[in-house]
């Protein structure tokens, strides 16, 4: 127990002066130079030129691509880390790292200093954060913050399936499946999240400046 709260009091220390964060999910399989890379590192930089904080979870792959868009724009660019067996050292384009044993920590950090969600393609882990917003977002634990799904070749399967089997099944709400916005557009995704950012201040009674600004 120790552990764990000597672990969150950190990272919640070195988190504490994030603002505008934006969490960037996506493959750490997938190659810099391939389509979803160059797709990564556009959305990000879009997001960085916006003023937005770009956070991933700090490994290889469209993490790494998505933290390289934002430290080429010049921007803050974070990395939650986590220690595995098969450690992976972290990407070289973090401006602020964190590191994590927990895994449940690092998911509550993911999360907790987000006002947005980029969803790139992406395994088990990327589906774990998919859902583990939208959970989050149903049940009232989260603000009303966008959740983006980039690549709609991708993402057709899953989201025609969540339509029409599992809203059709009565599983799930067509309400919060239709919350979801999938896009290809970097241009796209920035509108989403500013505009949602905009609302939430107005909605807070928060003085609102364009993040960029």
């Amino acid at each position: 127990m120790h552990r764990i709260a000597a672990e969150a009091s950190h990272a919640f220390e070195a988190l504490a002066g994030v603002r505008n964060g934006v969490t960037v999910f996506g493959s750490a399989r997938a190659a810099p130079e391939a389509r979803w890379g160059v797709v990564a590192r556009e959305v990000s930089a879009a997001l960085a030129a916006a003023g937005f904080t770009v956070i991933t979870g700090g490994g290889p792959g469209l993490m790494a691509s998505a933290n390289q868009g934002a430290s080429e724009s010049g921007a803050q660019s974070v990395g939650l880390t986590i220690e595995l067996p098969l450690d992976e050292p972290p990407n070289p384009f973090l401006t602020l790292r964190v590191p994590f044993h927990y895994f449940f920590l690092r998911k509550l950090a993911l999360v907790r200093y987000s006002c947005a969600f980029v969803i790139l393609p992406g395994g088990f882990g990327t589906l774990d954060e998919l859902f583990e917003a939208l959970n989050l977002r149903r049940t009232n634990r989260l603000e009303s913050f966008p959740i983006i799904l980039v690549g709609t070749a991708y993402w057709r399967g899953l989201v025609d399936w969540l339509r029409e089997t599992a809203v059709h099944a009565g599983t799930l709400s067509l309400e919060d499946v239709e919350a979801l916005t999938v896009t290809d557009d970097p241009a796209a995704v920035v509108a989403e999240v500013a505009h949602c950012h905009a609302t939430l201040c107005r909605r807070l009674g928060v003085a609102h400046a364009s993040p960029a600004a």
